[in-house]
């Protein structure tokens, strides 16, 4: 009889931080023992525990070098990966530019969510003509412009965010918010699918398809 393999010591520590939900220790803990490549791995070829563990730490740890990993990780057969991915994810795309221009995109996002959108959309600007590979900070310029009615804008930068970052989800779910707004809703369908295509786990997007999908049946 062989023996059995023993789970790797990453099942333990995202058992420890279920118990007793201490990031800061489980971030030290995966540190002192993974590489982010040896963890995007594990997110991908490891069992259950493994892969939730490994998108929770990149979650936690990594910059939008992971984006990726994470972007595919919203298609794995495990809800609980699926879900820590999506969350994770929206973090990671926050994680890139420099110190300052990271400060900057939190200001924004702070705004958009003060409701403060026309602070928001100077602010971010701003920094897209000092930092124009910034996905995110297209996308939060596009929600502020979305905000205050300005749909065709918002489209052009939902747009501009995709082309950046071929995984964000929510610059696709927001296209397709506008395009509703404008009563397109051939082109707004066209856009939910394709978030919904992104990220399987959006039921209001998949609850929109459904009913464009009809909407647009009954009319043939």
């Amino acid at each position: 009889m062989t023996k059995s393999a023993r789970p790797p010591k990453l099942h333990g520590l995202y058992h420890q931080y279920l118990v007793d939900q201490d990031t800061a220790a489980f971030n030290q803990g995966v540190g002192g023992q993974y590489t982010v490549g040896t963890l995007e791995r594990l997110a991908v070829v490891g069992d259950r525990m493994a892969r939730r563990a490994a998108v929770l730490a990149l979650s936690q740890c990594a910059d939008y070098g992971s984006n990726s990993c994470l972007g595919r990780a919203l298609q794995d057969d495990d809800r609980g990966v699926r879900m820590l991915a999506e969350n994770g994810i929206r973090q990671l795309w926050c994680r890139t530019g420099t110190r300052l221009q990271r400060k900057q995109l939190e200001a924004i996002v702070a705004l958009n969510a003060a409701q403060r959108h026309d602070e928001a959309l100077e602010l971010a600007t701003k920094l897209i003509h000092s930092a124009p590979s910034l996905a995110e900070c297209w996308n939060q310029r596009a929600l502020a412009y979305f905000s205050i009615g300005r749909f065709r804008e918002s489209i052009e930068d939902c747009h501009q965010a995709l082309e950046i970052n071929p995984y964000h989800f929510g610059a696709a779910t927001g296209m397709g918010q506008c395009h509703l707004q404008l009563h397109d809703r051939a082109a707004a369908l066209e856009c939910f699918r394709r978030a919904l295509k992104l990220n399987p786990n959006l039921e209001g997007v998949r609850a929109h398809v459904l009913y464009l999908q009809r909407t647009l049946k009954s009319q043939e």
